[in-house]
C-alpha cells in the first residue's frame, strides 16, 4: 500500500473544530491501509503524475493504466515527448476517449521544455499556465508530485466533505466560493499532511463514498458522517448523469480518429465505406470540428485528411 508522508496529527487552521480535526485524521490513517497501489503514485516522477492525471480525466483508472504504462515507457520525460508530433500523441492516446487531452499533453511538453528547461514546475502559477492545465490539475502536481499544500477538489473529494460535514447527498454541478473556503479549512497546515489528506480524501470518494452506492459500513467517517447520521436522504432520487454515446457526435468523432489512427496514409473521409452508415451532414459537422480542435488536418488539393 502507499507510505503516508506523515503520521502526525492534522493541524488544520484556527476556524477548524476538534471534530473536523477527527475526521480528517480518520480519512488519512484509512488511506494507509486501503489506498490502492497505483504506479502513479509514491514512485513516479512529477511528468507521470501530470500524465495520469491528464488521462484520468472522465476516464477510469482500469482504461488508464495500460496507456499509462505505455506512454511512460515511450515518452518518459516531457523532452520525449515534444521531440514527437502531436499526431504521435493522439495515436499513442489510443480509445481513452476526449483526444483533445493527447494535443494538450503534447503542448504542454513543448511548453515545458520551452519555459522550465524540460522540468515540471512545482509552482501552483507556473502551472497554471500550462497549456491544458487548469486549477484543479495544477493542485494536484503540486500535492502529489512535490507533495505541496493545495486545495485538490475533484468530485470525489467534493461528495465526501458534501456529505460528511454538511450531510449533502451529491455536490452540485459547480463549485462556490463557500465551498472552497470550506475545503480550504480541512487542509491540514503542513505540506507532507495536506498531500495525505488530498490522495486520502480522493481515495475514500472513489471506491467507499461513491456517487451511486455509499458502503457506510466501510467508511472510515460514518460515526461523525451528517449524512450517515440522517439516514443517507436524498441519493435514491439524485439525478444520474448518463451520457448518450451510440449515434452521437462524440461517437461519430471517435470512428473518424480510430480511422486516422490505423491509417498508414491520408484517407477520403466524406467517402470511406466504413463511415457509410453515418448521416452526410452530421459526417460533415464531426470532421469539421475536429479540424477547428487541431486533432485533424486537410490537404486541401485533395480533400483527404491524416492526424
Amino acid at each position: 500500500m502507499p507510505s503516508a508522508p506523515q503520521n502526525a496529527p492534522a493541524r488544520l487552521d484556527a476556524g477548524a473544530d476538534d471534530r473536523s480535526v477527527a475526521m480528517v485524521d480518520a480519512v488519512r490513517e484509512w488511506f494507509r491501509d486501503a489506498g490502492r497501489d497505483l504506479p502513479w503514485r509514491g514512485r513516479s516522477t512529477p511528468w507521470g503524475v501530470l500524465v495520469s492525471e491528464v488521462m484520468l480525466q472522465q476516464t477510469p483508472v482500469v482504461r488508464v493504466e495500460p496507456v499509462w504504462h505505455a506512454w511512460m515507457e515511450r515518452w518518459p520525460t516531457p523532452a520525449d515527448l515534444a521531440a514527437a508530433t502531436q499526431a504521435d500523441a493522439i495515436r499513442a492516446w489510443g480509445r481513452l476517449g476526449y483526444p483533445r487531452r493527447a494535443k494538450r499533453l503534447w503542448e504542454c511538453a513543448v511548453a515545458i521544455v520551452e519555459r522550465h528547461d524540460g522540468s515540471v514546475p512545482s509552482d501552483l502559477e507556473q502551472l497554471r499556465a500550462l497549456p491544458g492545465v487548469g486549477d484543479y490539475t495544477a493542485a494536484a502536481v503540486v500535492s502529489f508530485a512535490f507533495h505541496g499544500r493545495a486545495l485538490v477538489l475533484d468530485t470525489n473529494v467534493r461528495r465526501v466533505i458534501g456529505r460528511a460535514w454538511r450531510g449533502e447527498p451529491l455536490p452540485a454541478a459547480h463549485q462556490t466560493v463557500g465551498e472552497r473556503t470550506h475545503a480550504l479549512s480541512l487542509v491540514p497546515a503542513d505540506d507532507a499532511g495536506a498531500a495525505e489528506w488530498a490522495v486520502a480524501s480522493m481515495e475514500l470518494g472513489a471506491l467507499v463514498c461513491t456517487a451511486r452506492v455509499a458502503r457506510c459500513d466501510a467508511c472510515p467517517l460514518a460515526s461523525a458522517c451528517a449524512w450517515f447520521q440522517a439516514g443517507c436522504p436524498g441519493l435514491e432520487d439524485a439525478p444520474r448523469r448518463t451520457q448518450p454515446w451510440h449515434g452521437t457526435d462524440r461517437q461519430v468523432r471517435g470512428r473518424i480518429m480510430a480511422l486516422l489512427r490505423a491509417a498508414s496514409s491520408p484517407l477520403n473521409i466524406s467517402g470511406h465505406a466504413a463511415l457509410a452508415d453515418v448521416e452526410p451532414g452530421q459526417l460533415d459537422r464531426c470532421l469539421d470540428g475536429l479540424l477547428a480542435d487541431g486533432l485533424v488536418t486537410r490537404d486541401e488539393a485533395t480533400g483527404r485528411c491524416s492526424l
